[in-house]
């Protein structure tokens, strides 16, 4: 921190040079001899030194003005230096061999081009859908939604729904945006422009998440947005990158030095993200959470679940248990030690990521594994990835002119946004431990006005466990007599069809069917227009199910009816080949036509 300001010696060999000096000072404490032939020791010779660095002479200036600043200071000092033997092990075994403060830009240019795969993998999964989804002939078509939430609300639906959709809803314009993202997120992969390509993307996903309407209503979405309009603070501000060919070990160029800001923001969004969703499922009144019996129902009644699910159910009870025992350990004890030495911060990344890869596994969460191990990437500093960390730390300061500016820019840009997103941070946290808590006024005023953007949000994934599967099932009909059902692509419906993997391809249709099984018709008036599109034999919402029993002409009628699905037994699947065994409960929507609907 002060090289090539002080220079630093062992006293073996500084006891000659200066024989005014006892030894016994020497051994005891640190010395500073200033060029003036002043003397001074132990913490004072600290701040003095660390003085020459002009982000730490508030350490000197406390130490001379701050009332027992310095016999704390002191006292501290000569307790390490007393049992100095001891403090070397404990800082070996939280740190490591390398004490030095940790740098971080290996984990920026990871980071990063993870972030530009998963925006890429969102745009492309929305693209194949976009038409059957919103388009002008899908279930809920932007061009319709946002004029009438105009007449409803007038001029302020601008800011309640901010989306270029305002400026064109075509089905055209929904292609450009999502050919847009695609563009920037190859580009962000690349290296190029990263911090001007983050402001795009987040302007172009954000456009497609409000024009996506209930099929944007996911806590990823929201997870993507805030963690792309955090990384704008965080990424390099330069056009062309230096080190797409840089592998780990090898020498690193000058590059944009990494901002804290920005970089604080990210793991404060890490640490939100698994300290909420561990704390509001011991809060939400759900005993299974407390009791560990949460997996008994979990592989099985999930939206989505994969192959291995229906392995995972098998398992045994013990099993089960410990698993959701290590689930909370994982989600509220372990995002502490993000903020604590080395090797507690790497064993916390290391627990984090196994336990998104064990979701990842059994079950379909599109690209929340993914988003969630990648801000898991950032606890990893380059000391365990590159073995010159030095050259990291001297060479990163090699910015100049106008990139410098920018860098600065951001980085003053980025404390302003600590400063006006920290306490609706820390109230969203509170509020998991207090569900029924109420935000300050003006807290709560800020958050309405940023709620729109995305920016910063709460988060709690299976608040409350699932204990039942009920699922929908499509059956139409052009007799009113014989009736063939819609198999959708992703949830279940054919019994002998194994659960699928999607993942991170998100099928928001089959996703939507989950919650419309929870709810009724009216709670859900999606559904009563996906059944109106499938009278008209929409050809872009019949792309959106695996097949279309009535290809040729729409079927006459369409009703809907709600079963009850479990996975079958070892013995069950062996003996019959199904997955799932089912039960007809009853109607969920009765039976419809487009005469009743003109």
């Amino acid at each position: 921190m002060t090289m090539g300001k002080v220079d630093y010696t062992p006293y073996q060999k500084a006891t000659d040079r200066f024989p005014q000096i006892p030894p016994d000072e020497f051994n005891r404490s640190l010395v500073l001899i200033q060029p003036d032939g002043t003397v001074v020791f132990a913490a004072e010779a600290v701040y003095r030194s660390l003085a020459h660095r002009r982000s730490r002479k508030w350490l000197e200036w406390s130490y001379y003005h701050v009332p027992g600043f310095a016999a704390v200071s002191e006292t501290g000092y000569g307790l390490i230096a007393r049992h100095r033997k001891f403090a070397s092990r404990v800082t070996r075994l939280l740190w490591g061999e390398d004490v030095q403060r940790p740098t971080y830009v290996w984990a920026r240019r990871w980071f990063l081009r993870a972030l530009g795969v998963i925006y890429l993998i969102a745009f492309v999964s929305l693209w194949v859908q976009a038409d059957g989804l919103v388009g002008s002939n899908g279930i809920s078509p932007v061009n319709q939604f946002l004029p009438a939430v105009r007449g409803q609300v007038g001029p302020g639906a601008y800011g309640l729904l901010p989306t270029l959709c305002w400026f064109n809803s075509s089905d055209a314009f929904l292609h450009f945006l999502c050919g847009g993202g695609v563009l920037c997120s190859l580009l962000l992969i690349f290296g190029i422009a990263q911090a001007v390509l983050l402001v795009a993307l987040f302007v172009l996903y954000l456009s497609l998440t409000i024009a996506g309407q209930a099929f944007f209503n996911f806590q990823w979405d929201v997870l993507l947005l805030e963690t792309g309009f955090l990384s704008i603070f965080f990424a390099p501000w330069r056009l062309w990158p230096r080190d797409l060919s840089l592998r780990p070990g090898s020498p690193i160029p000058a590059t944009a030095p990494v901002s804290q800001a920005g970089l604080f923001l990210l793991k404060l969004l890490l640490f939100k993200l698994m300290l909420m969703s561990g704390v509001v499922k011991l809060t939400s009144g759900d005993d299974s959470w407390w009791n560990l019996t949460a997996l008994d129902y979990h592989y099985w009644s999930q939206p989505l679940p994969t192959v291995f699910g229906w392995w995972a159910d098998k398992s045994p009870e013990w099993f089960k248990h410990f698993s959701v025992a290590f689930c909370l350990v994982v989600e509220i004890v372990v995002p502490f030690f993000i903020w604590a030495p080395r090797r507690l911060r790497l064993i916390a990344a290391g627990l984090l990521i196994f336990l998104q890869l064990a979701i990842a596994i059994t079950g379909n969460y599109c690209f929340f594994n993914l988003l969630t191990i990648a801000l898991c990437l950032l606890l990893i500093d380059d000391s365990v990835v590159g073995p010159d960390r030095r050259a990291v730390r001297d060479q990163s300061v090699g910015e100049h002119g106008g990139r410098a500016l920018s860098q600065r820019l951001c980085v003053y840009i980025g404390m302003l946004v600590i400063i006006m997103t920290l306490p609706i941070n820390a109230w969203l946290i509170f509020s998991a431990f207090k569900p029924l808590s109420r935000p300050p006024r003006v807290l709560a005023s800020l958050y309405e006005k940023l709620e729109p953007f995305r920016i910063v949000n709460g988060y709690g994934l299976f608040r409350v466990m699932t204990k039942d599967r009920c699922e929908i099932v499509l059956e139409g009909s052009a007799d009113g007599i014989d009736w063939l059902p819609y198999e959708f692509k992703w949830k279940p419906g054919d019994v002998k069809r194994a659960p699928g993997w999607c993942a991170p391809h998100q099928p928001r249709l089959d996703w939507q069917m989950w919650f419309a099984a929870l709810g009724t018709p009216r709670e859900n008036p999606w559904f009563v227009a996906l059944i109106f599109r499938s009278l008209q034999g929409s050809h872009e919402v019949n792309g959106l199910l695996a097949n279309n029993p009535f290809p040729d002409k729409p079927p006459r009628y369409i009703r809907a009816m709600f079963y009850r699905y479990r996975f079958t037994t070892g013995d069950e699947l062996r003996q019959t080949g199904a997955w799932w065994k089912r039960e007809e409960l009853r109607e969920y929507l009765p039976t419809l036509s487009l005469e009743e609907f003109r």
